[in-house]
């Protein structure tokens, strides 16, 4: 065969390979295919078709550059280009193009490349193949764009929904694609994950109810605020940051009104429940220190550890008086020191004691007065029968009324509630808590600074509390 011949003969074999390309594929098609072989710079995918198709390598890396992709994995991919006898597959559309390829892109749903140029009235103006297209602002994410700045400045992939005037008016939509991509997603999620399966995925963004986590691309649930962490005291953003990677239990999926998915999942659940350790490092008699989650008309709930809450009786507040409403002694957030009184571990019940954490000042009465010694008290009030009068925080004496008869200083006309008024201790019981008094015979006797809690009380209380606290770090 000579030159001439030959060189007629290969135009005519290119010329029937396009053909033959052409019949099987067209630009536009998406095709699934398997990697034969990867080059330094392109892929060759098996189109199922007599020819190989070329993808750039470039098409395919990730955000850090890398290609996490193995010969013999199944990609899909768009036929962008049939010419010359050669197949060429990408992603989407690329940068280079004429208004053929864009009316093309649009027809076939092919996807492009886009760079946000900037902001403009409802939208953003996109560089699409060296021309400005416009993208309206709720089409440019599936979720609200809450600083539509930050979109500036980014390349990304749209689809072309109007090519009209010859290019000078081009509309495209990135939410379109990112919910074909979530719906395929979402598909497979439902395919292979079933309820209590344990999932990983990333912290995308945080509320006041939670946090939303991507599972799968453009798919995300919600982690509500009582299944981020087993304290109840903690918010959101003190348990993760957007961007964690997290593992977390898939609970429930639903679908709204609007077809939406939406996926309940837990991060809590993932891992272990440290109730169960915690519970068997508490025994009674101990001191620790908690905070206080709530109260109730019958008491207040301190949290211990993460998800671990005893309850501290209305009676078990205060030995120094009377407590008739919780909230008015403590609030939600507040550092309490307690005892424990009692731990159930079958019911998960634990009995606090605020006051006993305190100390009784009961306690010490026998060795801190005696009989006939002169004190300084307050007024705590007035009854028909006497004065009670308050000798220190929780200690109560009565100064009968038969005792201020014989008073030339003092008389039940003249006392009021708060005055400070100087007595002798008549009687002591401490057991039924009972203190009887009577009038100082010197009422400038005592000391007139004795009336606060005693010294040692508070160094007793301090370092309890200080204790509790290195306990609980």
């Amino acid at each position: 065969m000579n030159e001439e011949n030959y060189e007629k003969s290969f135009a005519e074999l290119l010329e029937s390979s396009d053909i033959n390309l052409e019949s099987d594929l067209s630009v536009g098609d998406l095709i699934q295919g398997r990697i034969i072989k990867i080059g330094k710079e392109n892929l060759h995918i098996d189109t199922g078709t007599k020819t190989d198709g070329i993808v750039q390598k470039q098409e395919l890396v990730d955000e850090s550059g890398e290609l996490p992709y193995q010969e013999g994995d199944e990609l899909e991919l768009y036929v962008v280009s049939l010419k010359h006898g050669e197949i060429l597959l990408a992603r989407s559309m690329g940068r280079e193009g004429d208004i053929e390829q864009l009316q093309q892109a649009a027809q076939s749903k092919i996807p492009v490349e886009g760079k946000v140029k900037e902001t403009c009235k409802g939208g953003y103006k996109v560089d699409v193949m060296h021309r400005t297209a416009f993208c309206p602002l709720s089409q440019i994410d599936i979720n609200t764009v809450e600083d539509p700045e930050t979109m500036v400045g980014q390349t990304l992939r749209f689809q072309i929904n109007r090519v009209e005037e010859n290019g000078r008016n081009i509309v495209v939509s990135r939410r379109q694609l990112l919910e074909k991509e979530r719906a395929e997603a979402l598909q497979n999620f439902q395919e292979q994950t079933r309820p209590g399966d344990i999932v990983q995925g990333k912290i995308t963004r945080l509320a006041s109810f939670g946090a939303f986590v991507e599972i799968a691309p453009q798919v995300e649930g919600l982690v509500h605020l009582s299944e981020l962490s087993w304290s109840k005291t903690l918010s959101p953003e003190e348990i993760v940051s957007p961007g964690d990677k997290v593992e977390v239990k898939f609970l429930s999926l639903d679908q709204t009104e609007d077809k939406k998915p939406r996926i309940q999942l837990s991060l809590k659940q993932a891992g272990t429940d440290p109730r169960e350790e915690a519970m068997s490092k508490l025994q009674a008699g101990m001191i620790v220190s908690g905070t206080v989650t709530r109260t109730a008309s019958f008491g207040v709930f301190v949290e211990l550890f993460p998800g671990v809450e005893g309850l501290v009786h209305i009676s078990e507040i205060s030995h120094i008086k009377r407590v008739h409403k919780p909230e008015d002694e403590v609030s939600p957030g507040d550092e309490v020191a307690v005892m424990i009184k009692e731990v159930d571990s079958e019911s998960g019940r634990i009995s606090l004691s605020m006051r006993d954490a305190e100390g009784d000042p009961w306690l010490e009465v026998p060795n801190r007065y005696q009989k006939g010694q002169v004190v300084q008290g307050v007024v705590e009030k007035k009854e028909d029968f006497g004065v009670f009068v308050r000798l220190e925080p929780g200690v109560i004496g009565l100064l009968h009324s038969s005792k201020l008869e014989n008073s030339p200083e003092l008389s039940m006309s003249k006392i009021k509630p708060e005055d400070k008024i100087a007595v002798s201790i008549d009687s002591i019981d401490a057991e039924n808590r009972r203190i009887g008094l009577a009038p100082a015979e010197d009422p400038t006797s005592g000391d007139l600074d004795s009336y606060a809690p005693k010294e040692e009380a508070k160094t007793s209380l301090g370092s309890k509390l200080q204790e509790a606290m290195q306990k609980k770090k």
